[in-house]
This record gives C-alpha cells, sequence and structure tokens, in this order.
C-alpha cells in the first residue's frame, strides 16, 4: 500500500511538472534557499529542483507515505493537515509563498506524518531527500539556517498546545480567525483565504456547528460579517483583546 502511495505522489508530480522560476529570480525573499543563494553549493543545489503546478483541491504529500524530499511554495497556499482519531482530520497549519511542507518527516521518520492539499492552484519547488542531503553535508550555513528553523517551528508548536489547551471554545475560533488575518492578511476587505466552517472548525479543534454558532454570535456583537465563505473582520481590536490574556501572536 505504502508503495502505490509513492507511486501516486510521483505520478502526479510528472504530470504537473513546469518549467520554472530560477531561484535567482524568485520574489520570495523569505525562502530559505532563496535567503542562502549567494553560497556556490546551495546556487548549484537550487538547479536541481522540480517544479510541480497542483491544481485547488489537489493532495500532493499522502499521509503515511515513504517520505522522498521538501516542497517549498512558489506560489499559492496549502493546508497541512492529520488523522486523527476516528478518522477526522486536524488541520495542523496553513502555509504561505516562502514556506516549507513536508520538514517534520525529514531525516528522521520513513513516511510523512502529515497530508498537503492545495487551497488553491499552487506551484512548489521540489527537492528530493537525495539532493537535500548531499548539500547539507557541504554547506554549514545553509545546514545551521535549516537548524535555526527547526528550532523555531519547535518552538511555535510547543507555544502553541500550551496556549490552545487554555483556550475556550470561542477562544480558540477567534485566534483561528487573528492567525489567518496575521498570516495572509484581507482582500477585498475579507481574509484572504476563504475557508470552509468544517476547515475552520479542523484548525480550531472543535466542531462545525460550534464554529457555526460562534460565528453567528460574533456576528451579531458586529466584530465579523460573512458573505458565505468570506469573513471579513470588523473590529480587529476588540478581537485581539478576548484572548490578549494568552499572549498569544505568533506569526505562522
Amino acid at each position: 500500500m505504502r508503495t502505490s502511495v509513492q507511486h501516486t505522489i510521483n505520478s502526479n508530480a510528472r504530470k504537473f511538472s513546469i518549467k520554472g522560476v530560477s531561484c535567482g529570480t524568485c520574489v520570495n525573499d523569505t525562502c530559505l534557499i532563496k535567503k542562502n543563494l549567494s553560497t556556490p553549493s546551495v546556487f548549484d543545489f537550487s538547479h536541481k529542483k522540480t517544479e510541480i503546478r497542483c491544481r485547488k483541491g489537489q493532495q500532493f504529500i499522502i499521509e503515511g507515505a515513504p517520505v522522498n524530499g521538501l516542497f517549498f511554495i512558489l506560489k499559492g497556499k496549502v493546508k497541512v493537515f492529520r488523522t486523527g482519531i476516528n478518522g477526522r482530520e486536524q488541520i495542523v497549519r496553513f502555509a504561505n509563498e516562502g514556506e516549507i511542507i513536508g520538514h517534520r518527516g525529514f531525516g528522521t521518520e520513513e513516511y510523512y506524518s502529515i497530508g498537503a492539499i492545495a487551497l488553491e492552484d499552487t506551484v512548489l519547488c521540489y527537492f528530493s531527500k537525495a539532493i537535500l542531503q548531499e548539500v547539507l553535508k557541504t554547506d554549514p550555513s545553509f545546514t545551521y539556517d535549516l537548524m535555526l528553523f527547526y528550532a523555531n517551528e519547535l518552538n511555535k508548536s510547543e507555544a502553541k498546545v500550551k496556549t490552545i489547551s487554555q483556550m475556550t471554545v470561542r477562544e480558540r475560533i477567534v485566534d483561528t480567525l487573528l492567525y489567518i488575518h496575521r498570516k495572509f492578511n484581507t482582500k477585498n476587505d475579507f481574509l484572504n483565504l476563504p475557508l470552509s466552517r468544517k476547515e475552520y472548525a479542523d484548525y480550531a479543534g472543535t466542531t462545525e456547528e460550534q464554529v457555526i454558532r460562534i460565528f453567528s454570535a460574533l456576528k451579531k456583537e458586529n466584530l465579523i460579517s460573512a458573505k458565505g465563505k468570506k469573513i471579513s473582520i470588523v473590529n480587529l481590536a476588540l478581537l485581539k483583546q478576548e484572548i490578549s490574556e494568552h499572549n498569544y501572536y505568533l506569526d505562522s
């Protein structure tokens, strides 16, 4: 079964592979590759990537598949999730341009512990496990930056677990709205990441019914407005005040 899963990922990669953007001309200045492009080994390594185009809704990492490399988002938005009790989906995070996907399994596990789906038409830069291991062994600066990245990810993960466990359901939903506003900004006054009520619930760790009920209360209190999947934050200051005692404002 795992072999067929791996084949699915590779088949999709071949099917949607495109000729692409040079790392030197990439606009994602926060990308770990772009930041280290001045070193010769990383510059050479950057030419060994495969660019993959995913359609909206396409899953490009399947939970339980063998780890075969890392994905960097060139363009688009992605949701990262894992399967919980009774097969329920738990969204771990949402990822934006310049971010890495699949790093939790790289180097330590044989299989991806998460799945990843494109939330809109997305372009990914893919580097195989073998190519990454080669550059990590030859470039101390890049290896150090990747180590700092992992340390930062661990700190954010631990802070989130500690704080979320102390929040009420309403506070978790408010925190989710603020997280999306902070990470993706707005477009035409609406959050620039249209999600279903179920996706809000899967990130906040609650039920779709609770999200609907609390959204309704927030609208009545004139804190948010909604138009289908589109959500607009009407009073950002008051929403922040609701969870201010948790002192929890992580960037991602």
